[in-house]
């Protein structure tokens, strides 16, 4: 009698990075899934529903990918726990559905050996069957099925061959009866003699079930002498990265317009619908304002990530690892440190999030600490202010901008600024061997547009969600303190310097003299330190301008222009390349390393480095100007 009938049972997907889990996860479940984070970590819970041949209502986890339950890194420890039942308020799953790639069956099938020590019912899922045919292979399913002892179904996830078939499997072993959950979790990770008899069963089995071996595709072995070629490889990758970031900020530009109009159209319209008051301010300055200053972004982070997507899911982004690893080996970062930094050119958090995937606890933290140092999208505003009040735009070599030079030295400043901590904490704090780049090349393959579209919409929900509550609390937060309290009567300033803010800005401002900031300055500095897009605002604030978005821009450009001096401007953008990571990276960093620790280590470091930088900046530029 099955144990299940009175519940609803939940099925828990487990495999090898790039085997086509998520593919198969979203092929089951289509929109009918879920995102969260699991209890007191920010390794994301996907969860969906499928409907088996019965009417049956079933749950499945898309787990991270993992080699194996000897867990090595955050993400491979979340599977773990999970098939375990050892994460808090998350039941153990009442089945397991295995996925691995026909292509590569050897590790996905060590996998396989070790969720059977579990004792839950298993299905192997063998993926992409279509490629292993087209390349040759020749496997026998029921041999495979009979050595390993479960159910094994070919599968073609991308294109939902073998789903039915899939589905009426696991609902046939969730009919049986199994250990208890107390029987299931008495597991214990496997000592090394263990692993290597893992291996060695493998080899029997892939032995007997094998009547063919296959051959590695002539595609990639064509693209890996190119794209691995210790020249030919690096100028590609160079060049691919240049048309990437060129694209992210070109693509978006029409739907960041369309953004902006929306928002300052439904600013108007409160604008001509309500009295004056302080809850049309709220709306209008607080609310409105906040969420804008979030969504604005959203277009280049979809950007940004869509071709990082479409790059894994290429098989190119384990190779541009690998070619990265020498180079960043040299100031001691790990070659995966590669993909987590470059996803802090959109937003450091993600980056963060991303660092996951490395194994060692050191090179985590080193990944993460740098990776605030890459410019992200929300510093362009401010970068973009301050080039166009200061630097003349003047074009040589018939196509060289003078102000796009200054912004490329921005960038390049924050990358080699990063590649130097990296360097100094490695050798001095950190300490330790670099431990070697260790991953599995997978084959070239089309990207499914599908499942890229579906990562797209999950990680811009999750920005929206992370990023956009705490910058709208913040913005209100602003809103409230350069409100209040309000100017007196016959007042001879601005509003603002009686408010709470202006009294902050002028307290702090001996502090910050050193470096050339004023005190309307550092009004901005202080929301900048929650968001560094919200500075470009409070600037405006500050410096009273009002009217469109376009002249807004025009004039508190112009109002900097004249009010501030070369050197100050240099500091400030000096500042910027270094500031102090806004809130949300901050309790992300928390979050990732479960400690205050290393969110007060980042915050105090950039801190340092931002001031003592801007100071030299602001004094050799005076020196000169002067």
């Amino acid at each position: 009698m099955s144990t299940h009938s009175l519940s609803t049972p939940r099925i828990a997907l487990v495999g090898n990075p790039n085997c086509g889990k998520t593919a198969l996860f979203n092929a089951l479940t289509g929109a009918r899934q879920k995102v969260a984070n699991y209890s007191g970590v920010t390794v994301e819970r996907k969860e969906g529903v499928f409907i088996a041949p019965q009417g049956k209502k079933i749950k499945i986890l898309d787990l991270p990918g993992t080699y194996s339950l000897r867990a090595r890194s955050p993400d491979e420890a979340v599977t773990r726990d999970v098939v375990l039942g050892k994460v808090t308020d998350e039941a153990i799953p009442d089945a397991i559905v295995c996925v691995a790639d026909a292509t590569n069956l050897h590790l996905g099938l060590r996998l396989v050996l070790e969720m059977k020590k579990i004792g839950k019912p298993i299905v192997l899922a063998l993926n992409m069957m279509d490629v292993a045919q087209k390349r040759g292979y020749d496997i026998d399913i029921n041999i495979l099925s009979k050595e390993l002892g479960v159910p094994v179904i070919p599968t073609v996830a991308i294109k939902k061959n073998g789903i039915v078939d899939l589905v009426k499997a696991v609902e046939g072993e969730l009919e049986k009866e199994t250990k208890s959950d107390k029987e299931a979790v008495n597991w214990k990770e496997p000592i090394a003699q263990e692993v290597r008899a893992y291996h060695k069963e493998v080899e029997r089995i892939l032995s007997q079930a094998n009547r063919k071996q296959g051959n590695v595709s002539e595609w990639t072995l064509k693209l890996d002498s190119l794209l691995l070629h210790p020249f030919w490889g690096v100028l590609t990758l160079l060049f691919t990265l240049f048309v990437v970031f060129q694209a992210v900020f070109v693509l978006p530009e029409y739907p960041k317009e369309m953004i902006e109009a929306g928002m300052a159209a439904l600013q108007h319209w409160i604008a001509a619908a309500m009295p004056d008051g302080v809850l049309k301010s709220l709306i209008n300055d607080g609310l409105i304002a906040g969420v804008g200053g979030v969504l604005v972004f959203v277009p280049q982070i979809v950007s940004l990530f869509f071709f990082i997507l479409l790059l894994e899911d290429s098989g190119y982004m384990a190779r541009a690892a690998f070619l990265m690893d020498k180079l960043m080996g040299g100031v001691g970062l790990h070659g995966k440190a590669f993909i987590p930094l470059l996803s802090s050119f959109a937003c450091a958090i993600p980056g963060i999030m991303a660092s996951r995937t490395i194994e060692n606890k050191n090179d985590r933290l080193i990944t993460i600490l740098i990776s605030p140092l890459m410019t992200c999208s929300a510093r362009l505003p401010v970068y973009t202010l301050i080039i166009a009040a200061f630097i003349p735009s003047v074009t040589f070599l018939g196509f060289i901008n003078s102000q796009g030079l200054v912004m490329f030295g921005l960038y390049a400043a924050g990358i080699f600024s990063g590649l130097i901590v990296s360097f100094i904490i490695k050798k001095f704090f950190l300490k330790g061997e670099l431990h070697p780049l260790m991953l599995e090349l997978p084959s070239y393959r089309m990207p499914c547009l599908k499942n890229i579209l579906f990562g797209l919409l999950e990680r811009a929900f999750v920005f929206i969600k992370r990023a956009g509550t705490i910058i709208l609390a913040l913005t209100i937060i602003i809103w409230f303190l350069s409100t209040y309290p309000g100017a007196p009567e016959n007042a001879t300033e601005a509003a603002i310097d009686y408010s709470f803010a202006g009294m902050l800005g002028k307290f702090f401002a001996p502090i910050f003299a050193p470096i050339g900031f004023n005190w309307q300055i550092v009004i901005a500095l202080i929301p900048g330190m929650a968001a560094r897009e919200v500075a470009v605002a409070t600037l405006g604030t500050v410096y009273a301008i009002s009217g469109s978005e376009e002249a807004l821009q025009q004039g508190l450009a112009a109002t900097i222009g004249s009010s501030w001096g070369l050197p100050t401007a240099l500091a400030f953008l000096t500042w910027y390349v270094f500031a102090p990571q806004c809130a949300s990276t901050l309790a992300v960093t928390k979050r990732e390393t479960n400690s205050w620790k290393w969110p007060i280590i980042m915050f105090v470091y950039l801190f340092a480095l931002a001031y003592f930088a801007s100071f030299v900046v602001f004094h050799v530029a005076k020196y000169f100007v002067s």
